[in-house]
């Protein structure tokens, strides 16, 4: 996957030139869609494949924090301190058991920020300055967003450079998304015209069900979908409570490898046409009807490790 700044993979032991970290925005207003779990996940594939990744934990409920194993009371520090100016970046940053992935935890104190940052005048860019300056070393950025398109999310895609969109297949997944791709839209215009989105993530697929395949057939007309799919796997739903990545916890598991070809789909970079959905949907459109063949991910999910 080409850098932000282009240039090759970030981050990686050994590459140069050294090009600047790629902040990843985790975001979808709807809640239970597997924000959080695509977050924590994503982060530890990317560690993984040895680029050092840096977890921010943007939602109150603090649940990204406990996934890597960090507990409430088990730090000074968090993301709320940064946000309204108490301490730097690097202050809150806290090492987890996954080597080259650390986290900025998050407190129900969070919600007090959404408050007490209400008259700032640079209340949508915060997390920007204080995230962007202090990334040396880290090649990955991921910021998991809050169930809602408040300040807090605000604050997340002012600050990323790609949003990635976790989607359940079910019947009000497109208007949520829709509400989503606006609110997108209008923080490109206003504070962050280099926000593109990545892309959107099938979560907890369940194959059985034909309501989901005509979801994500809908979903594919419009936006880029990644091959790599994530499945209804009681796996991903154990981990948490153990404060471990599937990774960690079964790294054999559907979902953990879902998620390394999730990791493995953006490293390579998306197709040429897939980078422009617009286009390819004129293509799509102009061209004859075809079956489309369904989303592969079992070769790329026995591979964790990024091609060199």
């Amino acid at each position: 996957m080409p850098s932000h700044n282009q240039g090759g993979a970030p981050g990686k032991p050994g590459s140069a030139p050294k090009p600047s970290p790629v902040i990843f925005a985790v975001a979808n207003q709807k809640g239970g869609v597997g924000k959080t779990t695509t977050s924590v996940n994503l982060a530890a594939s990317f560690a993984a494949a040895e680029y050092r990744t840096l977890l921010v934990d943007c939602d109150p409920q603090g649940n990204a924090s406990s996934g890597v194993g960090v507990r409430r009371g088990s730090f000074e520090l968090s993301l709320y301190d940064v946000l309204i100016g108490q301490a730097a970046l690097k202050e809150a940053i806290v090492a987890t058991e996954v080597p080259l992935l650390d986290v900025v935890p998050a407190t129900q104190d969070l919600v007090a920020a959404e408050l007490e940052l209400v008259d700032a005048t640079d209340r949508a860019t915060r997390l920007r300055q204080a995230l962007r300056p202090q990334l040396d070393g880290y090649a990955f950025v991921v910021l998991d967003c809050p169930p809602s398109l408040g300040l807090l999310t605000l604050n997340a895609l002012t600050a990323a450079h790609r949003v990635l969109v976790p989607l359940q297949c079910e019947y009000y997944a497109l208007e949520g998304l829709t509400h989503l791709m606006a609110t997108i839209d209008r923080v490109k215009s206003a504070f962050n015209p280099e926000l593109t989105v990545e892309g959107v993530v099938l979560t907890m697929f369940d194959g059985r069900n034909s309501l989901t395949h005509q979801v994500a057939d809908e979903v594919r007309a419009h936006f880029r979908v990644f091959d790599a799919i994530i499945p209804r796997n009681v796996k991903l739903s154990e981990a948490p409570s153990h404060g471990k990545p599937a990774l960690l916890y079964d790294a054999q598991s559907k979902g953990a490898q879902g998620y390394l070809s999730l990791a493995r789909e953006i490293l390579d970079g998306p197709p040429a046409a897939a980078a422009d959905p617009k286009k390819t949907q004129r293509a799509n459109d102009e061209a004859e009807p075809q079956a489309e063949p369904p989303p592969t991910t079992g070769a790329r999910a026995r591979d964790a490790r990024p091609r060199s």
